[in-house]
């Protein structure tokens, strides 16, 4: 939030709200959408929107009267001023996933030991579990059983507790975080949380090594893309990604244990993994003819 205004409206920061009129919010939404990013420009009204909104109803007069008695982004609504923005589809081809993977291992020839070894497993974590970002970067221990392969995630999108089983490929993953061990998180970092923040120099440095550009989300999109060309259960899918289900009346009849997602889970990561060719395919031989076949031929 705080880097989405310093980007937009970075001379609006110290000053009070009641001095943001709708007049300021249409011309700075408008110029920045224009010269910069309309994405960008709509994501720092929201953010305005949320403050505002906070503040018209936390905060009154000594007389009980309120302070705001309207929030001035509406302009952007009455006015339809707001950029419509599609959808993002990217994600990484399968026939990329070796080139992307050869750049991924050759981050050890810039960056440290420890951090390399961190960006390599978070980006790999993302993609074969389909993580979402911020899900995957703050994962604590207390959540990861090795024991029992799985691990859950608490503080969800949707808020519900999103429990995962470990494929092999991850567990091992999981042993190599836990050796590197720092704190409480899977992927601890020098900053003010004490875990992975925003990987954006990393990513890049991988995007021009590989020549396969990509952000963490399209690494959550293409496991996605995996899961529904092996025909993975759509319920399990769901699951897999801990979509909601409340308006699927079959669904509310389902009850998925964690143990019936293994075998989908290993399917999607041989997949990928025979992809980056970190495991080889199966090879297609000539069965042999047996004396009988040879005679009636």
């Amino acid at each position: 939030y705080e880097r989405v205004l310093k980007q937009v409206v970075p001379d609006w920061l110290d000053k009070p709200l009641a001095s943001i009129t709708r007049d300021m919010i249409a011309k700075r939404h408008m110029q920045y959408g224009e010269s910069n990013s309309k994405a960008r420009s709509n994501l720092a009204m929201r953010v305005l929107r949320a403050i505002f909104n906070f503040a018209i109803n936390q905060y009154q007069t000594n007389d009980g009267k309120e302070i705001f008695t309207e929030n001035p982004i509406k302009r952007l609504s009455h006015t339809r001023a707001w950029y419509r923005i599609d959808r993002k589809q990217t994600v990484i081809k399968s026939n990329k996933l070796a080139d992307w993977y050869k750049g991924l291992m050759q981050l050890s020839e810039w960056h440290s030991k420890h951090d390399t070894e961190m960006w390599q497993d978070y980006f790999l974590l993302v993609l074969f579990t389909g993580l979402r970002r911020q899900e995957a970067a703050s994962l604590r221990w207390e959540n990861v059983d090795l024991d029992s392969k799985i691990f859950t995630l608490h503080d969800t999108k949707n808020r519900d507790s999103h429990m995962l089983p470990m494929s092999e490929y991850i567990f091992e993953l999981f042993q190599r975080r836990k050796q590197a061990m720092k704190n409480e998180f899977v992927f601890s970092a020098n900053s003010d949380t004490g875990h992975l923040i925003e990987p954006r120099k990393a990513m890049l440095k991988v995007a021009e090594l590989s020549e396969v550009t990509f952000t963490v989300h399209d690494l959550r999109r293409t496991f996605i893309t995996t899961a529904e060309s092996l025909d993975i259960p759509a319920y399990a899918l769901k699951r897999l990604l801990n979509h909601k289900m409340n308006h699927d009346v079959t669904a509310g009849y389902i009850i998925m244990d964690v143990e019936r997602l293994r075998k989908p889970m290993e399917q999607i990561t041989d997949y990928l993994l025979k992809c980056m060719g970190v495991k080889q395919s199966g090879e297609v031989v000539d069965m042999p003819t047996s004396p009988a076949t040879k005679a009636s031929a």
